[in-house]
């Protein structure tokens, strides 16, 4: 039995497993194949030729584009042929998940998550609130990503990578796992809030890239970095503190960029300080914000 809403608009040519769940206002697009247990929230849009297999749900207004497959097979399934393991994938509201892109199974995103094309996540992978993931880039499987974290295209990261609440990671950044290629220890690297990694950096396994530090263009990480700090070079190492850095175009710091930048974050209408003064005790513990390090903002 399916459950579908008189206003949603199915197209000749999709295919509808079984229980399968489709909401008000909702497009699917010729060529889709929709399996079993699928749930798709209102305003939802599909097009052509998607592919939502078994026990995926997709939140109220999320856009899937074109040829796009979401909850994709493991490895389980494709040695067994089997699909007896329920691998579930859930996609909050509002995500627009551009043309190509695969989701394996096992995956969890939060509202307000976009990608660019050809984008790959896979299985066993948990993504917060408001995370964008730029074109071509490539998740590996059970990495961790905060809320409002902005990945720009090309970036890879390697299993267990971790990254915390509002990091960046600019285009061609790679984040390994393996420290002595190959071997089975794979170890987990963790990015912390507010940290920058700018274009083309290397990031070895294991490494603590702290608070408020910045990764420059290029850089080969091979140790942990502290809080505040900026690296450079290869091996990379410290070249100053991230609060010394002035802005182009003021004599203003240009760091931490919380002060400065706000477009798309959720101090956008208030400013930094304003919304972090109103955050409760877990929110700040967890930002872990020292207000005695302010340098000219």
């Amino acid at each position: 039995m399916h459950q579908i809403s008189e206003s949603a608009k199915v197209e000749n040519g999709v295919i509808l497993g079984n229980e399968v769940v489709i909401g008000n206002n909702v497009t699917i697009k010729a060529g889709t194949i929709i399996q079993d247990n699928v749930q798709i929230g209102d305003g939802a849009y599909i097009d052509y030729y998607s592919i939502l297999r078994d026990n995926v749900k997709i939140g109220c207004h999320a856009y899937i584009g074109a040829n796009s497959i979401i909850g994709e097979y493991t490895t389980r399934f494709c040695k067994t042929r089997s699909n007896s393991v329920c691998h579930p994938v859930c996609i909050g509201k509002d995500a627009v998940i551009r043309s190509h892109s695969v989701i394996y199974g096992d995956v969890i995103i939060g509202d307000g998550f976009q990608t660019g094309h050809h984008v790959m996540l896979r299985e066993r992978t948990k993504i917060g609130n408001y995370v964008s993931v730029g074109s071509f880039s490539n998740i590996e499987s059970s990495c961790s990503i905060g809320n409002y974290v902005r990945l720009h295209s090309n970036v890879f990261l390697g299993e267990y990578t971790r990254i915390d609440d509002y990091v960046w990671i600019f285009a061609k950044v790679a984040f390994t796992n393996d420290p002595t290629p190959p071997s089975d220890k794979l170890l987990e690297t963790h990015v912390h809030p507010f940290a920058v990694i700018a274009t083309g950096a290397v990031i070895l396994p294991g490494i603590q890239i702290n608070q408020d530090s910045l990764i420059a263009a290029g850089a080969v990480v091979t140790k942990s970095v502290d809080r505040y700090m900026v690296v450079a070079g290869n091996p990379a190492k410290c070249i100053k503190d991230i609060r010394n850095i002035k802005s182009k175009d003021s004599d203003k710091s240009a760091y931490p960029w919380r002060y400065q930048f706000k477009r798309g974050m959720p101090w956008k209408e208030k400013g930094f300080e304003d919304w972090y003064i109103e955050l409760p005790d877990k929110g700040k513990a967890f930002l872990n914000i020292d207000e005695t390090i302010y340098v000219d903002k």
